[in-house]
């Protein structure tokens, strides 16, 4: 759970931005389980403006073919000092740090043939100069096979340890589609290597998505966490097709290895952005969307990375981040499956570590309906159940073969079921 900076700043964000961020976090999220703030792409681009990159610019870096902060962005990086004084800050909020890094070597570095620390072996070497990022112009991949491939990798992640990072998001590694694969299993394996012998643990997540389902014992071999769709924005069709893809990865969901549904666009996001051509705005998720959005994440149990500038949360996007009840879903519950769809209404069921079971019932329709769910349909043993509303907070009385839910077009309910005795 925690707070990035692409949805709102795109590959432009500030010290300020984050360290405002953060303060946040600390004083309004953090006793309901917040605690990420992760610096997304670009941190070494003194010329970012929003979320278009700049191709072929020169980059910060070391004398290590290593990336460093931009200076002018974050100040607190000067003299060498790279990303600690930032992470020290943050730490002392108790909180944690994570940034965002491209898969690969700079390719200014392998121009220049930069050495890599350690060794004697130099950026040229290790280079697998045909395999490089669609999107952006920074890296060139790294071929596992090189010598020195490991060592350069390891170099970075002890770099990240001394600067105190513990969360990092590679990407351009997990992206896979119909014509076009982009898993790169053996950097993830040298991602993963360089990790452990670091010296520090690290949260490793994987982007972009969507992932393959062929990979899954891979991805959770490795990864903590892997995207499981394309970049997700605050457009309905982007939530709707969200069932489908947690539908397919539900059962790869455990503790170390999570897939990722992506981040959460609500809020007021896009002030640096150019996505989609949308631009500065308050989420265009209505507010029974955004309801959905969060229900489905949490029975789910997939990563929550909220992208707004949490310093211009209103009151609701603040009760959306902060209900103890729907958020006790996502950390204790277990088991979270598709009970079933039928044409617009689907439901998702899950249970609690602490016996009680959880049922989350969706609307995709254009109009609000009333939905009717057999108990037998869960499987649950027979008896009463008390059925407790968990975004209203609210006792709905006993049940003992029905659930009837009222639900708001593109909305969704969440209910909790406890057996009478045992509560």
């Amino acid at each position: 759970m925690g707070w990035n900076s692409w949805d709102c700043y795109g590959a432009s964000v500030t010290e300020e931005e984050v360290r405002g961020n953060a303060e946040y976090m600390a004083k309004y999220l953090k006793p309901y389980g917040w605690e990420y703030v992760v610096v997304d792409i670009q941190w070494y681009e003194p010329g970012a403006r929003d979320s278009i990159y700049r191709p072929f610019v020169p980059l910060q870096m070391d004398e290590y073919s290593r990336l460093i902060p931009a200076v002018n962005r974050f100040p607190s990086s000067a003299n060498g000092k790279g990303f600690k004084p930032l992470a020290d800050y943050i730490h002392s909020l108790g909180l944690k740090f994570g940034i965002h890094i491209m898969r690969g070597i700079p390719r200014q570095a392998v121009h220049a043939n930069t050495p890599i620390y350690g060794t004697k072996v130099r950026a040229r070497e290790i280079a697998h100069i045909n395999s490089i990022c669609p999107w952006n112009t920074d890296m060139y991949g790294v071929d596992p096979t090189k010598e020195g491939a490991q060592q350069y990798y390891d170099s970075l992640f002890q770099l990240y340890a001394e600067w105190g990072v513990d969360y990092v998001k590679v990407d351009d590694i997990a992206y896979s589609n119909i014509g076009y694969e982009r898993y790169h299993a053996g950097e993830v394996e040298l991602i993963r290597n360089a990790i452990d012998n670091c010296g520090r643990e690290m949260v490793l997540s994987l982007s972009p998505g969507p992932a393959l389902l062929e990979y899954a014992d891979h991805l959770k071999q490795h990864a903590n966490m892997w995207r499981i769709s394309g970049d997700f924005w605050d457009r309905w069709e982007d939530l709707l097709d969200a069932f489908e893809k947690c539908n397919q990865w539900s059962k790869h969901v455990g503790p170390g290895h999570w897939p990722d549904a992506d981040m959460l666009p609500i809020g007021h996001i896009g002030i640096r952005s150019r996505e989609h051509g949308f631009g500065d705005r308050w989420t265009r998720f209505t507010k029974d969307e955004q309801i959905t959005l969060m229900t489905l994440w949490c029975i789910f149990r997939s990563p929550l990375m909220v992208g707004c500038e949490l310093r211009d949360n209103d009151e609701w996007t603040l009760s959306l981040l902060t209900n103890s009840e729907v958020l006790r879903v996502l950390k204790h519950s277990h088991s979270g499956r598709q009970l079933f769809r039928y044409g617009q209404y689907i439901a998702w069921m899950a249970i609690d570590e602490d016996g009680s079971y959880y049922l989350a019932v969706f609307n995709t329709g254009p109009i609000k309906s009333r939905v009717e769910i057999q108990l037998s349909k869960m499987e649950l043993p027979s008896g009463d159940y008390i059925m407790r509303d968990l975004w209203a907070h609210e006792d709905m009385g006993i049940v003992n073969r029905t659930v009837v839910l009222d639900i708001p077009s593109h909305g969704a309910r969440l209910v909790k079921l406890t057996k009478k005795e045992e509560r």
